[in-house]
């Protein structure tokens, strides 16, 4: 095992810090991020991203890939993807609207926001809460959310190839291997099968 792995998995555990369970809602909430979070020590049950505490990892992450440091940067960042996000320029272009896809950046953002520190805990269930109206009305199950969401990425990847990036994120399959995953009843880990898509229009409860 290389130093690195040693120092890795001695970070404490994220639980270790935040141990109060998510009730149902919060975790539907943080579900909403499930897309993105594709990492083996990426955490789907807490609102920390993280399995191990790593702030300056979400920190890094923010700066690296949003250019995102400063409370009113990671603030208009979520507004942008709020009001209009990634699929007002989908919708122009290819006529569809990929709501999922700005949602799971928005939530992803959020989190990590509040895990590094830029926003506190109460800020960032609220700006989870911000997100839920327009997704619950724009769709009905997690297939549809999922759907929305691969689709969202492929039009995403479609434009990075356009402009010539040639450092393309993770093949489409991979990102569909993950939703199968997600969506497999019999995949009892999985926060969309242990916070089903009606959960949120129920009353909420512990967990």
């Amino acid at each position: 095992m290389g130093l690195w792995s040693i120092r890795k998995w001695t970070k404490p555990r994220a639980t270790s810090r935040h141990r109060i369970p998510l009730t149902a809602h919060q975790l539907w909430m943080v579900s909403l991020s499930a897309p993105v979070s594709r990492d083996r020590d990426a955490s789907r049950g807490t609102l920390y991203p993280f399995t191990r505490i790593d702030d300056e990892r979400a920190r890094d992450w923010l700066a690296e890939q949003w250019g995102i440091t400063t409370r009113d940067q990671l603030a208009g960042r979520l507004d942008e993807l709020h009001r209009s996000g990634y699929r007002a320029r989908a919708a122009q272009r290819y006529g569809v609207s990929p709501l999922a896809w700005d949602a799971a950046l928005y939530v992803d953002i959020s989190r990590r926001g509040f895990g590094c520190g830029l926003i506190t805990e109460a800020e960032a269930w609220t700006a989870l809460k911000n997100i839920v109206p327009s997704v619950v009305s724009a769709y009905g199950s997690w297939r549809e959310y999922a759907d929305h969401y691969l689709l969202g990425r492929q039009v995403w990847r479609d434009d990075l190839r356009a402009d010539g990036d040639t450092d393309l994120p993770a093949p489409q399959a991979t990102a569909d291997a993950h939703l199968r995953a997600l969506l497999d009843p019999a995949n009892r880990s999985s926060p969309w099968n242990q916070a089903p898509w009606t959960t949120i229009s129920h009353p909420d409860r512990a967990r």
